[in-house]
């Protein structure tokens, strides 16, 4: 299955992520206006075009040549658990999901729906945290007890039948999240509603989100500590059981530490074992860096271009793993999954030209691979609005017409490789080559079924168009090669190139341009393999990545010639003239305050005139009520 996390219905005091500013030598707006190297780009933060100096060829060079040596058997040692092709989800801001999920369950977004059937196609169903403005989701600035200043918002149960049109449609899976700002009242209509409507879809409620965060942001006392939050959550779960309305009390997820926190003082408290039965996983949260400085003025200054290098390397992964040691296993030992729950480049929105780069997208394969090789069960990438850079996809401003207008990121990218590697089994076992003698540069992970290797996934981080610094892997397999292996590339000039990647001679396009459907001609490379000497040279470019596929079953898991794609029933001007809307009012309609700001995060320290939502600063009610507006039908086609 694949996931979604309904992020924003989360109780959430993360650090902002939203930076709206950019400076870069080389900025085009999203109307494709250039502006010179010293000016700033004060547009959406999705759009700007900064393009960074990709990083030289490292000195000394790592070898072009090297072998990869492939076990087989059932006491094959280092295997990870076995993993599912919906390994790799989304974290979407709940502000923003009239405009990624669609308007109601009438009016669905048919990009949205493509980019999910796509993920659906390549590795079984679809994991997500997810979830409307109009007859579905509004924010109310009537409060005045919010404690920073962020309108909550307030929903209808129109979302979660809109969430469920979607997965009867796409095969999507969700995690929400239960309300934890009042501890005494608890508001449990989002786990009433959600498992009512969605049924088996609904696979976990997050409860406290990045509590940690909470004195930090003035939403708990100083003192508050884990063992507070053990003693909440076990408010909550109390709250649960006393609910008729909650048959299944088994979904919770927490603690989602932001890093505050240390996962032994959780555990201590005897968390994951007072509250097993009611936990359906552990939980964290982590980003490798973050960009605060640029929005809030806060930490530490950094820019894309100097930490750019960071990105490009197999350790890059490894050292977000190595922020939890044991907690795998422990996860493991009290029975339950262990999933990063938000990640992305860099917190407070990423950073322009590195955030939306092909070298994230390499970073991204790399990452996810390296979590499933150290058995975490799932990651989300999150997604926000206009104001971030890292999206996987982004709609278009202002409700713009929609077809063929959304951008795709290459965090999405990253998504569909790494469903493809894993596949639809759901017994994907994941190993660590470290590949070229370990070098950081040219990382590779082999995919096992059923102790057979099916897969090998290999990187070269390095950017260099004299082709000097491509490598050849020779792949050797305990017994026999097969007599050829089928390849597929993901390809970019540049770890610096933003947008028009291709895989497997596929692309999204650029900005503006996608309805959530790869267009191109399909190109798998087939390589013959020297059976006499068992082995199948295949190389690598610099940049790029290749997924080898070693047997025809493992290449027909990702055969999208099947995939449904959705079109829409809806059109614009079919009679009369087109109305015309002051830009004025369009700019503050919609609860929206402007083009930077359409679509933003939720994130505690934004403005209120921003998209800001129940995640961060959780006001005193939720309402679910029923009723939505019907404006549209789809109409599906192969």
């Amino acid at each position: 299955m694949h996931l979604l996390l309904v992020h924003s219905l989360i109780f959430s005091f993360g650090l902002a992520r939203a930076a709206i500013t950019a400076y870069g030598p080389h900025v085009q707006s999203p109307l494709g206006t250039t502006t010179a190297a010293s000016a700033s780009y004060t547009g959406a933060a999705s759009y700007d075009q900064t393009i960074l100096t990709a990083p030289a060829p490292p000195n000394p060079p790592p070898p072009t040549q090297f072998g990869v040596e492939l076990q087989t058997g059932g006491n094959l040692s280092g295997l990870s658990i076995q993993q599912e092709g919906s390994f790799f989800g989304f974290s979407i801001e709940f502000s923003v999901t009239t405009q990624v999920l669609g308007l109601n369950s009438s009016f669905l977004q048919v990009p949205f729906l493509n980019l999910m059937a796509n993920l659906r196609e390549r590795g079984g169903s679809i994991k997500w945290p997810v979830p409307p403005d109009g007859a579905a989701l509004e924010k109310d600035y009537g409060g005045s007890s919010n404690p920073t200043a962020t309108p909550p918002l307030v929903f209808t149960n129109e979302i979660i039948k809109m969430m469920a049109e979607i997965s009867a449609l796409t095969d999507v899976y969700w995690y929400m999240g239960v309300p934890f700002n009042d501890t005494q009242n608890w508001r449990l209509q989002i786990a009433e509603v959600g498992e009512a409507m969605l049924g088996s879809y609904l696979i976990g409620l997050q409860a406290g989100n990045e509590p940690d965060l909470y004195s930090r942001h003035g939403h708990r006392p100083n003192s508050y500590s884990p063992q507070d939050y053990h003693d909440e959550f076990g408010l909550l779960i109390d709250a649960m059981k006393a609910d008729s309305n909650i048959p299944n009390k088994n979904l919770l997820i927490g603690p989602n530490l932001a890093g505050v926190w240390s996962l032994p003082d959780i555990w201590q408290t005897g968390f994951a074992t007072d509250f097993n039965q009611n936990l359906a996983a552990l939980g964290v949260e982590r980003y490798p860096t973050d960009n605060c400085y640029a929005q809030f003025g806060i930490g530490t200054e950094r820019t894309g271009q100097e930490m750019f290098p960071s990105f490009l390397t197999h350790q890059a992964g490894i050292d977000i793993v190595n922020e939890f040691p044991g907690a795998a296993a422990y996860a493991q030992s009290v029975g339950k999954p262990f999933i990063m729950s938000e990640t992305n480049t860099a917190s407070c929105g990423g950073f322009p030209g590195l955030s939306d780069s092909f070298g994230a997208a390499l970073w991204g394969i790399d990452y996810a691979l390296q979590l499933a090789y150290s058995n975490f069960s799932t990651v989300l990438f999150h997604v926000g609005g206009q104001s971030v850079y890292y999206n996987p996809f982004t709609p278009p401003v202002r409700n713009q017409s929609t077809f063929h207008q959304w951008t795709i990121g290459p965090i999405y990218y990253s998504a569909l490789v790494v469903a493809e590697a894993l596949g639809s089994s759901n017994v994907a076992q994941v190993l660590d080559l470290q590949a070229n003698g370990g070098n950081d540069y040219t990382p590779g992970y082999a995919i096992y079924e059923n102790g057979q290797p099916v897969r090998v996934a290999l990187t070269n981080f390095i950017t260099d168009p004299s082709g000097n610094s491509n490598y050849t892997a020779s792949i050797s397999i305990g017994g026999t090669v097969p007599a050829q292996v089928q390849v597929k590339y993901l390809l970019a000039d540049s770890v610096s190139q933003t947008y028009n990647f291709t895989w497997a001679g596929q692309t999204f396009g650029g900005p503006f341009t996608s309805d959530g459907r790869l267009v191109g001609t399909l190109d798998i490379q087939t390589i013959p393999c020297d059976q006499v000497n068992n082995v199948c040279q295949v190389e690598v470019p610099a940049p790029g990545f290749a997924l080898v596929f070693l047997t025809d079953n493992a290449l027909a898991e990702s055969d999208q010639s099947s995939t449904m794609t959705f079109s829409t029933s809806t059109y614009t001007n079919l009679h009369g003239p087109t109305m015309t809307i002051d830009p004025s009012v369009l700019a503050t309609s919609n609860g929206e305050k402007g083009l930077a700001d359409a679509l933003a995060g939720t994130s505690q320290g934004r403005q209120m005139s921003n998209a800001l939502g129940l995640a961060q600063a959780l006001p005193s009610l939720v309402a679910v009520i029923a009723g939505a507006l019907m404006v549209g039908r789809l109409a599906l086609v192969r």
